[in-house]
């Protein structure tokens, strides 16, 4: 894809939604590695519902190894795959206590040996609680990536990583990360995208695809 374009779609995004930032709630690194962890196949919506009381409770990964866990999957049983999760955040806190003196440690290498954190998470973790410049691929940022042409039909999630870092300037990964997740999340949904309204209409390959099926289907 031409920069030009590239730059088109950042901008028209970047109009649309000026001021896309991390929905979980959160106050340090430590609370965004256990929102993150818990929002996996789970909602923002839902996850703030549970951490609300959870981050009174729990505090320091102290708190989270100080019960048993059977006490933290009632505490998070709102939220799909809780009893593995519960045990990641277990498992999690204690090695933050052996091995990371308590504290989320700020590399993206360390954050990854930490159960339940794969490269998604960590990349999350770094750009909002350390400024480091990171693209997240979720499922929305992966969708609209693709059907904009950003990355292929059959990238794998690292492959549209890598092409979203290769295409945007390192500076606004963060932020890019942020608008296209409001992006998917409120405009171009996986069921329903508003393609009839949508700006990137003339440079989006699926929503072409999409207005011309349906134009067929009102001329039958």
């Amino acid at each position: 894809m031409k920069a030009a374009t590239v730059r088109y779609i950042l901008d028209t995004i970047g109009e649309l939604f000026p001021d896309a930032h991390c929905e979980l709630n959160h106050s340090n690194a430590f609370e965004l590695t256990i929102a993150v962890l818990l929002s996996a196949q789970c909602t923002d919506e839902t996850v703030n519902k549970v951490t609300k009381d959870l981050f009174q409770k729990y505090k320091s990964p102290e708190d989270y190894v100080a019960v048993p866990v059977e006490e933290l999957e009632q505490d998070i049983r709102r939220i799909g795959l809780f009893r593995n999760k519960a045990k990641h955040i277990r498992n999690l806190c204690m090695l933050l206590m052996e091995q990371y003196g308590g504290e989320v440690p700020r590399e993206h290498d360390e954050l990854v040996k930490l159960p339940g954190v794969g490269r998604k998470t960590a990349n999350v973790v770094v750009s909002n609680a350390f400024d480091v410049p990171a693209i997240a691929v979720d499922t929305h940022v992966e969708r609209v990536s693709k059907r904009l042409g950003l990355a292929n039909w059959k990238d794998s999630v690292l492959e549209v990583e890598k092409k979203l870092m290769k295409q945007v300037p390192r500076e606004e990964w963060t932020l890019t990360h942020h608008r296209l997740i409001f992006f998917g999340r409120y405009h171009c949904k996986a069921q329903n995208p508003k393609c009839q309204v949508c700006p990137l209409l003339d440079v989006c390959r699926e929503g072409k695809k999409r207005m011309k099926t349906s134009q067929i289907r009102k001329d039958k």
